[in-house]
This record gives C-alpha cells, structure tokens and sequence, in this order.
C-alpha cells in the first residue's frame, strides 16, 4: 500500500494550524511589486496592502518547476507517492509547472485541478488528506476530492475591477464587467464554475452583492461545508458567517472564514466579499 503525500500552492490560502495538522505541503507562488519579487509568505498581509496603499501595482507568478521538483523529490525519498492539488488552471499557470515538474518522477506523482481556490481548495486538501490517512488507494482518493469539487459553489462580490483587470487572468469577462462598472457604477458579482470565473449579475450596492451571493448559496443547501472570504472586511465577515449559518442551520463554529493572501488579493483588490458551499452529499 503506497504512502501519499499531499502538496499544493499558496493559492488555497490554508491556515497554518491545518496545514501541520495534516500534514500538507504548500509551494509559494511570487508576489511582485515592479522589480521586487516575494515568495508569498515572506510578505505579510499587512504588508502586502502597505505597499499597495503606498502606490504600488503588485503582479504574480506560478512557482518555478524547480520548487515542485524539490517539493516532490522530498516526498519521494521517503518513500511516498505524491498527490499535487493546484489551484485553478483557468487563472493561473501553477498547475502547468507542476506538471512539468512531476515528469522527472514517472510513476511517482499525481498532478490534479482543484478547479478552485482560497478556502474551498483547501478543504479539498482535507479530504484529500483524510482518505490517504485512511489508507486509500490513490483512485479511491481522487473520487473523494472530485466528489467533493463537484458539489463546491463559490460566490465573489468585488468591490473594484481594476485589480481583476491589472493581473489579466479575467480577460474573458472584463468587458462587460468594465462596461457596468463604469456606465452603471454598480458591483459585480462572480462565480467559479468548473474553474472559470464567471459573471453573475450586478447590484447597486456592496450590501445588495452580499445578498445575493447569500441566496445563491442557500440555493445549494443542505451545506457539507460553509465558507466566508474576504479581503480587509474583518468585521463585516463575522456577520456573513452568522447570517449563513442561520438560514441554512449550519453550526456557526464550523464556518470557515479567512482573508485571501497576497497572491489572490493581488486580483480581488479590497473589499471583496465572498462565500462557498459544499452540498451536503
């Protein structure tokens, strides 16, 4: 029975107590400001956003092949097989290098799509990591995730386009989203289908984007899993988390809420607010 170890990008966003908990591996994608390149991780989020308000335009890039090829090479020597879960491959290159990476050890390692990204492609780190534990066989292992992928919904409301513009990894939809933005000065709201950002609708106010990302979540209940992203709304957060668990009579305790890191905040801007769901299978 092969061992598996689970690695991934820093595009999930996944709190450090997790991480160690279950023993996931996390290889840095780069955050950019001009010149200056950071390993997310070595800029803190407070930071990141210091920069920014300072004037800076920050960018990113998918980790080198070389940072997977030491990720799994480590693994390997210990005499695991390896299961690389990326964030989506529809706005980010991380899954291509990965996949490079992973033809220097034939047979070796898995490279998979989470389709996703932030806190819903981590709790697919979890289930990933729960069922290798249980001493799954690497297929048995990834019908538990794509099972878990398949009934995911995520839900963003911007409050700005001009980050989601600048990275160039939303070019598809940009030009209705710019059109409203700037005739109707209103919010757009996005989902994440079979990892594609999406548009979804638009409202006039952050608070009306707010509410319908939150019936579109009660849409898909019952609820495995309940997820709130955000970027700079620590206080309203909370409330997001309160409101879902209220209509969909879900455990307050059990709903994740976390801030997106340097490297998805580089594309979200401030003041997003975000939620997922996992359908209770």
């Amino acid at each position: 029975m092969a061992k598996i170890a689970i690695v991934t990008d820093t595009g999930c966003d996944i709190p450090e107590p997790l991480r160690r908990q279950y023993g996931i591996q996390t290889v840095p994608l780069e955050v950019r400001f001009g010149t200056q390149a950071y390993l997310e991780g070595e800029l803190t989020l407070e930071d990141f956003w210091a920069k920014v308000q300072a004037g800076g335009r920050p960018g990113t890039s998918q980790p080198a092949v070389g940072r997977f090829e030491q990720a799994f090479a480590g693994w390997i020597q210990q005499g695991y097989d390896v299961l690389c879960m990326t964030i989506t491959s529809k706005h980010s290159g991380t899954f291509n290098s990965a996949h490079t990476a992973s033809l220097s050890f034939p047979g070796h390692v898995t490279v998979y799509d989470t389709e996703s990204l932030s806190l819903a492609q981590t709790y697919q780190l979890i289930a990933a990591a729960k069922a290798a534990a249980e001493g799954l066989e690497l297929p048995q292992v990834l019908q538990r995730v794509k099972s878990v992928r398949d009934r995911t919904h995520l839900y963003i409301g911007l409050d700005t386009v001009e980050f989601l513009k600048a990275g160039g990894r939303a070019d598809a939809i940009m030009p209705i989203l710019e059109r409203a933005v700037r005739v109707l000065n209103i919010k757009p709201t996005l989902t994440l289908a079979e990892g594609q950002l999406k548009f979804l609708g638009v409202d006039r106010s952050h608070e009306r984007s707010v509410r319908r990302i939150l019936d579109e979540i009660a849409k898909h209940a019952p609820a495995e899993a309940l997820f709130v992203l955000h970027t700079r709304l620590w206080d309203e957060a909370p409330k997001v988390a309160r409101e879902l668990s209220a209509r969909l009579n879900f455990p307050l305790e059990q709903v994740m809420i976390g801030e997106a890191g340097p490297v998805l905040s580089c594309h979200a801007g401030p003041g997003v607010m975000a939620a997922a769901i996992v359908t209770k299978g």
